[in-house]
């Protein structure tokens, strides 16, 4: 059975920096890929970005060049480093685990213009 646990969440000022952390239990992250999703107040989930097991990192359009997603195989740890951040980034931050439909609690983020 997979568990993620995300941390890293918190109040921020616009323009501000948080880094988001997944521990990972149960499975070995390292030969699979792994993904962040978000949820603002009153919308769908939306998929934010993911990375392949080999390391390549996709990002959805609002969030690239801002946001860094990284990965710790021996940690079995996934990262999403979020600089300058904007009020629309507001949310709740999923970890997913793709190949087992697996997610995470979520973490608040929460951005102040």
């Amino acid at each position: 059975q997979v568990q993620l646990v995300e941390s890293g969440g918190g109040l921020v000022q616009a323009g501000g920096s948080l880094r988001l952390a997944c521990a990972a239990s149960g499975r070995a992250i390292g030969v699979n890929n792994m993904a962040w999703h978000r949820q603002a107040p009153g919308k769908q989930r939306e998929w934010v970005a993911s990375i392949t097991n080999r390391g390549m990192t996709i990002y959805a359009e609002p969030v690239r060049g801002r946001f860094t997603i990284s990965r710790d195989n021996a940690k079995n740890t996934v990262y999403l480093q979020m600089n300058s951040l904007k009020s629309e980034d507001t949310g709740v931050y999923y970890c997913t685990f793709p190949l087992y439909d697996a997610w995470g609690q979520g973490t608040q983020v929460t951005v102040s213009s």
